[in-house]
C-alpha cells in the first residue's frame, strides 16, 4: 500500500477488557444481532488489538465510546478504558455512559470527570427498529428529566453522542434545539437503515432538520451495521449525501471497530473514504486537501479537545 496522504484520529471505535468489566451482549452466544452475528468479536479488543488492524495506517489519535457494560459497571468501563490509555497512549479522547434520565447523574458524571480523557457521554436512543421495539429507549426523546441531564452536559462542558435511527431525527431535531451549546455528534451518519425511496428520504429530510443546528456534528462511521456486503459504489451516496448536508467542517470519521470488523478490514475501509473523498464534488468543486485533512483529523480534534 502506498503511503496513506493524511493523519488520522479514528473518531468512533470501542475497546472492552473482558477480564475487567462484564458486557452482556459480548458474553450472550447464539444471539445474533442487527449488526451481524457477534461471536467473531466476543473476545478482548485492545490497543495493540487497534494497532495491528491498522498497521502501517497513519492513525496518531482515536475515541473510544462505551459499548454497553453491564449495570452499575458503567463507571468501571471508563475506568478501565482511561487505565488503558495510561498505559498504551489510545484511546486519547472516552466517551462514557451515564443515564442522564437518573436522578444520581450529577454524581456520576462528577466521577467520570475525574478522568483525564473523559470527554462526554453516549447514551443510545436507537439501534435499529427491530431491536428498538423491545428496548423502548427512544422514550427518551419525551423525557423532561432526560433533557435536563442534556442541559447539564452543556452547563459543563462536555460533548453528547447521539446514535438514533432515521424516524427519531425530527423529534430529536427538536429536543436538542433546547441545548444549543451542547456539542453533539450524529453517529453512524445517523443510522441509514432504509434504501428504498421513502425511507431515503426520511433519512436525508432528517439530516437536514438535525444540521440546521450549528452544534450539531455528524460522524461517517459504522456504515457496515447496515450494509454488511458493502463497497465504495454502496457507500458513496450516503458519505456524499452526509457531508453535503453538514459540510466537511461538521464531518469526522470513524472506524466502528471491532463491531465493523465482521464485515471489512481496517485498511479497506479507510483507503474506501479516502476514494470517496477524492472524488467528492460540493457545488461542483472537489474537496481541498485542508478540507479532506479536516475530515480525517482535525474536526474530530476540535469535537473531542485532543489537542
Amino acid at each position: 500500500m502506498n503511503q496513506f496522504p493524511y493523519a488520522i484520529y479514528d473518531a468512533h471505535h470501542h475497546f472492552w477488557d473482558l477480564d475487567a468489566v462484564d458486557y452482556p451482549w459480548l458474553a450472550t452466544k447464539g444471539v445474533k444481532r442487527f449488526f451481524g452475528d457477534p461471536a467473531p468479536i466476543q473476545k478482548n479488543y485492545l490497543p495493540d488489538n487497534l494497532r495491528i488492524d491498522f498497521g502501517k495506517l497513519p492513525v496518531e489519535k482515536s475515541v473510544h465510546i462505551q459499548v454497553g457494560a453491564a449495570d452499575e459497571q458503567h463507571l468501571l468501563e471508563s475506568q478501565v478504558i482511561q487505565g488503558l490509555a495510561d498505559s498504551s497512549g489510545l484511546a486519547n479522547g472516552i466517551v462514557g455512559y451515564c443515564a442522564l434520565e437518573q436522578k444520581n447523574r450529577s454524581r456520576m458524571l462528577d466521577q467520570l470527570c475525574k478522568l483525564d480523557n473523559f470527554r462526554g457521554v453516549r447514551q443510545i436512543v436507537g439501534r435499529s427498529p427491530e431491536e428498538d421495539k423491545q428496548t423502548g429507549t427512544d422514550g427518551l426523546l419525551n423525557s423532561s428529566a432526560w433533557l435536563e441531564g442534556l442541559v447539564e452536559l452543556e452547563e459543563r462542558k462536555l460533548s453528547f453522542d447521539l446514535q438514533l435511527i432515521p424516524d427519531q431525527m425530527s423529534r430529536a431535531a427538536e429536543v436538542f434545539s433546547n441545548v444549543p451549546e451542547l456539542a453533539v455528534a450524529l453517529c453512524h451518519c445517523g443510522s441509514p437503515w432504509y434504501r428504498d425511496s421513502p425511507g431515503w428520504e426520511m433519512w436525508r429530510s432528517g439530516l437536514y432538520e438535525l444540521a440546521a443546528l450549528p452544534n450539531m456534528h455528524c460522524k461517517i462511521s459504522g456504515l457496515s451495521m447496515f450494509d454488511h456486503n458493502w463497497s465504495v459504489e454502496t457507500l458513496r451516496p450516503i458519505v456524499e449525501t452526509v457531508i453535503e448536508i453538514f459540510g466537511p467542517e461538521r464531518c469526522m470519521l470513524g472506524s466502528n471497530f471491532p463491531v465493523d470488523k465482521l464485515h471489512t478490514n481496517y485498511h479497506r475501509l479507510w483507503l474506501a473514504y479516502l476514494e470517496i473523498l477524492d472524488t467528492l464534488r460540493i457545488s461542483e468543486e472537489p474537496l481541498t486537501t485542508q478540507q479532506k485533512q479536516r475530515l480525517f483529523k482535525h474536526n474530530c480534534a476540535a469535537f473531542y479537545k485532543l489537542g
